[in-house]
């Protein structure tokens, strides 16, 4: 037997940490080459890893919640000496690769591969690793969101270079050192812990050998002082809003994954892009009565048809009358680079923060193909099982703060996007109509833009375009 270890790979997105969020695997158990062995958040979705070896698992490095460097290692596993990773025929890892591609895309670098076999003993293909295929031509759907980042382009790598792997002795070390530093606990009592705040160094073991139980929590939990004294530079995540009503206690919670990215991205985008926002307020009436009409018929019957729908057509009609809202600004080569093809981002609010997932190809989609593809993203987001394959090369995005109630608002920009379309609410309000006032349903756009690459003629009109067909749904005849 050899010891292999499998260091956090680069999942792709020019990330340098991930989080651990659940371990499918624990000390002692056999695993299979390609079966899941853990979860980790990226700053965009959640994502499997498969295991690099069959093997059986000898130490786990890193604790659930814990955030990792890309590069660490996080599991070592014990081989047979002359079977590091299985040959596979190139049908069958294509077709593993197909299977998990939702999670792992296949064009990631040779980093999953373990950095410690010699180039003799690669002969396998992990699922998710693998050279980089140079092709010519326009890459498919799948490819091309993962060879772009969301404006078109691989976001710069942060310089973080790949500490050489430590040896066994010395991995073996290092662990016995942390483990006995650490307080002596199961991961789903650690779970449990960060869960109530409470810090483990100062909970006493009443397990077998000093093993903190769930019971030794639940006790220092159950008492205001212990949990105090247990605050010591921890503090307890937010359970639910009630609680957070309940307690006049300042609540932190530690910035990461998601929301971290999502911040950062956000101040590169606002501190980057000149942004302008125009605002339209239009009779959607027209367009509310199609929606109806479209969901009691049987030609759309089982579809949900909503306003978001009929907004995403339109922008994307929209869109082709006004090329330069679908473009991204390429600095390094200092060009405009106007897409071919329309990835339709759609923001959605989800428990992990925001994110913005998006139709890859949304322009050849008819309407109940795209009704479609709404349901499927926004399902997927709720779940939390957006795949970071959804996430990457979106070109022009819409957030719909209608459902919150708003009317309008300045949406900021998805990083590297030309165009932001904030969809208000839909109120019934007095309105003029046909020389006289009647109650109209009524919407407000805003759209925000790059000044760079869209000046106030072309945002005007790809506005008002948009506008014009949901007020008039009849007048796309004159658009297309």
């Amino acid at each position: 037997m050899s010891a292999r270890q499998f260091s956090l790979p680069d999942l792709g997105e020019g990330l340098t940490e991930s989080e651990i969020v659940a371990w499918k695997v624990s000390v002692g158990d056999t695993v299979k080459l390609n079966q899941i062995i853990a979860e980790v958040e990226t700053a965009k979705a959640l994502v499997e890893l498969p295991s690099p070896f069959a093997g059986v698992v000898s130490q786990l490095f890193a604790d659930e919640g814990a955030t990792v460097r890309v590069g660490d290692p996080i599991v070592e596993f014990d081989v047979d000496g002359g079977d590091v990773e299985n040959p596979r025929s190139t049908q069958e890892s294509e077709a593993a690769a197909t299977a998990a591609s939702d999670g792992m895309p296949a064009e990631l670098d040779a980093e999953l591969s373990p950095a410690t076999p010699p180039p003799a003993e690669r002969q396998g293909v992990l699922v998710g690793s693998g050279p980089k295929v140079e092709s010519g031509g326009r890459p498919s759907r799948r490819a091309r969101a993962w060879t772009a980042d969301a404006h078109g382009q691989r976001p710069p790598d942060v310089e973080t270079p790949d500490p050489p792997a430590p040896r066994r002795d010395e991995a073996r070390s290092s662990s016995s050192q942390t483990s006995e530093e650490r307080p002596r606990s199961t991961p789903p009592v650690r779970k449990l812990a960060r869960d109530r705040g409470i810090d483990l160094t100062h909970v006493r073991g009443t397990g077998e050998g000093g093993l903190i139980t769930r019971d030794d929590v639940q006790r220092v939990a159950g008492s205001t002082a212990s949990l105090r004294s247990a605050g010591n530079g921890t503090h307890a995540e937010p359970q639910a809003d009630a609680d957070a009503r309940g307690s006049r206690e300042d609540i932190r919670t530690p910035i990461h994954g998601v929301r971290k990215a999502t911040a950062q991205a956000m101040v590169n985008s606002a501190f980057t892009a000149p942004h302008v926002t125009e605002f339209l307020t239009v009779d959607v009436t027209a367009g509310m009565n199609l929606v109806r009409s479209l969901a009691s018929s049987s030609a759309f019957a089982g579809k949900r048809i909503t306003i978001l729908t009929l907004a995403a057509k339109a922008v994307i009609l929209a869109a082709k009358r006004t090329p330069s809202v679908n473009s991204s600004w390429d600095e390094a080569a200092q060009e405009i680079v106007q897409y071919g093809h329309i990835n339709l981002g759609i923001a959605a609010a989800t428990g992990r923060g925001l994110i913005v997932p998006n139709i890859k190809d949304a322009d050849t989609l008819s309407l109940d193909e795209l009704a479609d593809a709404l349901v499927d993203l926004v399902e997927a987001a709720r779940a939390g099982a957006t795949s970071p394959i959804d996430l990457s090369g979106g070109t022009i995005t819409i957030t719909n703060v209608g459902v919150f109630g708003v009317d309008a608002g300045t949406p900021i920009l998805n990083p590297g996007e030309a165009a932001i379309l904030a969809m208000g609410a839909v109120r019934r309000t007095p309105w003029e109509h046909n020389g006289d006032i009647a109650l109209r349903e009524v919407m407000t756009l805003s759209l925000s833009f790059d000044h760079r690459l869209i000046d106030g003629e072309q945002g005007s009109r790809f506005l008002v375009d948009i506008g014009t067909i949901l007020s008039d749904p009849g007048m796309v005849l004159t658009i297309l």
